[in-house]
Formats: C-alpha cells, sequence, structure tokens
C-alpha cells in the first residue's frame, strides 16, 4: 500500500454478456482483450468499447504493459498510468455530465 491503494478486496471476473447492455463503457487494457470484447459483443454495442488508455495524457501509449515484467519499476509505471489515464476519463464523463 505505498501509494495508498488497497486492492486486497477487489476481485477480477470476466465479462458477461449482459455487461454490455448494463454498462456505458467497457475499456480494455491492450487492443487484444478490445479484439475479445468487440468479438463476443454485439455491434450496437462496440460504440461502448475502447481502451483505457486512450484518456491517458501524460502517455502516448495505447496499451498497458504487463507490470510483472518490469519489476518494482514496472508496477511504478503502470499506476502512473493508470491514474493519468483515470483522471483523463474522469474530466471526459463530468464534462458529458453537464
Amino acid at each position: 500500500m505505498k501509494r495508498g491503494v488497497d486492492l486486497s478486496r477487489l476481485r477480477a471476473r470476466q465479462v458477461c454478456p449482459e455487461d454490455f447492455e448494463r454498462f456505458d463503457l467497457l475499456l480494455a487494457m491492450d487492443r487484444a482483450n478490445l479484439v475479445h470484447l468487440k468479438r463476443g459483443s454485439r455491434p450496437e454495442y462496440h460504440s461502448k468499447l475502447g481502451l483505457f488508455l486512450e484518456y491517458a495524457e501524460a502517455f502516448e501509449e495505447y496499451e498497458m504493459p504487463d507490470p510483472y515484467y518490469g519489476g518494482a519499476s514496472g508496477f511504478e509505471q503502470v499506476l502512473d498510468m493508470a491514474e493519468d489515464a483515470a483522471r483523463g476519463l474522469i474530466g471526459v464523463l463530468t464534462q458529458t455530465k453537464k
């Protein structure tokens, strides 16, 4: 919890067909997973799909790297990227609500 983020209670799950209707936005961390989401959804839901890092402002990458291959600094970089993309996403979402 070095950066104040406690992930110990979070659990991942697979996307299910109902998610495409239930959620306004489904974001993948890389292009391979984005392709998987597109293949698993009907065309009318494709506009809800995208890459999380498209919302990052300080990074040019569109795919989140796997932190396990970068050691401790790899995890720090991924957290930096995720925080940047989250700020950008929040900015977009709050603009559209006004």
